[in-house]
């Protein structure tokens, strides 16, 4: 294996050291899907990326994203920090849009200049699938919480925009904050579900200028806790419209997550139904915070 150079972005971040962790793999067209794999368990972030096109095809660059423990067709955090680095270490110029290919299909990333040093990153996200409805008895025995703690207004849902995931509204932050994962009760779960993630919300936050506080666990994929999920909020987001959460079918949201394992994040959701589909944006901010090289 040629030597390969990658960086490491934190994603939905407001400083360094905050948000998630990304590492990109910028030069990847000659390794081998196992060694990608072998690289992503080395890395040990919730997800490394590969660029695996040299340049430009149909406009887009070939994008691939791995856990510790396997390729995933999509995911949030890994979008977003990827268009960064292609724009500013590939491209070097200042770009309205770029594209990615992804397992998942090609999903478009924006950027806007107007916000602070960094651009604002959006992400397109398919349109959810809104699939299984769970009972609170379930959930709750899994987040060791009380049914009673479940807003039992809104369904307990798998819903995708490419990965599934298990959506549970809770009441009250102090609820949020409690869960601790049964987790052989969440292996037999998973193992009759599309979904393998659960992502649990309340409307009480750390910080009052945002509307939701969020935690995501998704042992499955080698993540216990994921301290900021843009796959997952894609779900939350059409979630939310399609229930009318906010007594609204058109939401524009600040969501806090990581919180609890100190890597405290911030994403946007934009979101709105239009005729029988709904329209999903995630977007947030990207920082630097090295470079290196696998020798």
């Amino acid at each position: 294996m040629t030597s390969l150079v990658f960086y490491i972005v934190d994603v939905f971040a407001e400083a360094k050291y905050t948000g998630n962790q990304l590492a990109v793999f910028t030069n990847a067209t000659g390794i081998t899907s196992e060694e990608m794999q072998a690289i992503a368990k080395e890395m040990n972030y919730s997800e490394t990326t590969f660029v695996t096109s040299s340049q430009v095809i149909s406009d887009a660059y070939n994008v691939r994203i791995f856990t510790p423990r396997q390729e995933l067709p999509f995911a949030g955090h890994p979008t977003l920090g990827t268009a960064f680095i292609l724009q500013k270490e590939i491209i070097q110029q200042q770009i309205n849009q770029i594209l990615l290919n992804l397992k998942v299909g090609q999903i478009p990333v924006t950027f806007d200049y107007a916000s602070d040093l960094e651009p604002l990153l959006w992400m397109q996200q398919k349109a959810p699938t809104f699939h299984q409805i769970l009972t609170e008895d379930t959930i709750a025995e899994i987040l060791c919480l009380d049914t009673l703690e479940i807003d039992s207004r809104f369904p307990i849902q798998e819903v995708s925009t490419g990965v599934p995931f298990i959506i549970v509204p809770l009441k009250t932050h102090a609820a949020l904050k409690r869960i601790k994962v049964n987790k052989e009760k969440y292996w037999q779960l998973i193992e009759n579900t599309q979904a393998k993630s659960i992502l649990a919300f309340c409307p009480e936050t750390y910080n009052l200028e945002n509307q939701l506080s969020v935690r995501v666990f998704a042992d499955y994929f080698g993540v216990p806790e994921d301290p900021a999920t843009g796959s997952a909020n894609g779900c939350l987001a059409g979630y939310l419209v399609e229930y009318s959460y906010f007594g609204s079918s058109k939401i524009d949201l600040r969501v806090e997550q990581g919180h609890e394992i100190g890597r405290p994040s911030k994403l946007l959701l934009s979101s709105e139904k239009k005729d029988a589909a709904i329209e999903v944006r995630v977007g947030g901010k990207v920082i630097m915070v090295a470079k290196g090289e696998f020798v």
